[in-house]
């Protein structure tokens, strides 16, 4: 899955490496080194302008909400449970169908955080205890430092107690797709650290590499099997994971600090 990820590019080195046409400065965020659900973040998206005599295609970089609330949606709070979407079934679920064919975004990301529970926690649980268990952070990134462009999708959402020009009453949400996390080895893997993506956790967000970028945000492509080609086939080795302070695991705690590498796991880790 997809829980949290840190997001620290500024909105004007998204625009360059989006090739972006539209930005409204006011839509600026700040750094974010611990994006968690139902925050806004930034996404870049290929829409028509609002008002716009053409009705072509615009690269846009734009505030979304994370936890995508369908249009039928009877209340916004649905969203808490649609921030991930599984790339095996995105194209049949009723949340994310319409919004798989015609409303897909990137979600700019440092990386993402994972959790893995700790051994000795694990024997407790699996042994009936009711104790919680710790977890130990893991924070996976591009290994050359580039951005992790998460694949996702967006929808509105209409709050018909507001007034129709109230601003406030549309939402415009997303979610993040997954998959099934990489089984190849981790470049750099540490002894006795996880030695795969699947290691750490079995499900893994979509990252797409640069080359399937504008065929991703292309509204005009609607042909499912097509699109779910983009979320397939990824090529591995792209990223590493190193653990991280147990800090990130409060969603108050924001700062750089929290994708520090550690040298050691805090907690006693599986492998």
């Amino acid at each position: 899955m997809c829980g949290r990820y840190a997001a620290s590019r500024s909105p004007e080195d998204l625009v360059g490496l989006f090739d972006v046409r539209k930005w409204d400065p006011e839509e600026t965020l700040a750094p974010d080194w611990n994006v968690a659900p139902t925050k806004d973040v930034h996404a870049v998206l290929d829409r028509p302008l609002k008002g716009a005599e053409s009705r072509e295609p615009v690269r846009q970089l734009r505030v979304l909400r994370w936890g995508l609330v369908p249009s039928w949606a009877k209340s916004p709070e649905l969203g808490v449970k649609m921030i991930n979407a599984r790339a095996e079934t995105v194209h049949e679920k009723a949340a994310f169908r319409r919004a798989f064919t015609s409303r897909r975004c990137l979600l700019p990301a440092d990386g993402y955080f994972e959790w893995v529970t700790g051994k000795g926690e694990l024997d407790l649980e699996q042994k009936g205890r009711r104790k919680r268990p710790r977890k130990q952070p893991y924070f996976v990134t591009p290994v050359d430092g580039s951005v992790m462009a998460l694949a996702g999708l967006y929808e509105f959402w209409k709050d018909t107690t507001r007034p129709e020009d109230d601003p406030r009453a549309w939402w415009v949400t997303c979610t993040v797709i997954t998959t099934e996390a990489e089984t190849a080895e981790l470049p750099g893997a540490a002894p006795g650290g996880p030695r795969s993506l699947a290691d750490i956790h079995p499900r893994m967000p979509v990252a797409l590499p640069a080359d399937r970028w504008d065929a991703w945000l292309d509204p005009g492509r609607h042909d499912e099997g097509e699109l779910r080609e983009l979320l397939g086939g990824l090529p591995t080795g792209r990223h590493r994971a190193y653990p991280v302070s147990t800090e990130v695991s409060n969603v108050r705690n924001n700062s750089p600090e929290l994708v520090r590498e550690l040298e050691a796991p805090e907690e006693e880790t599986l492998f």
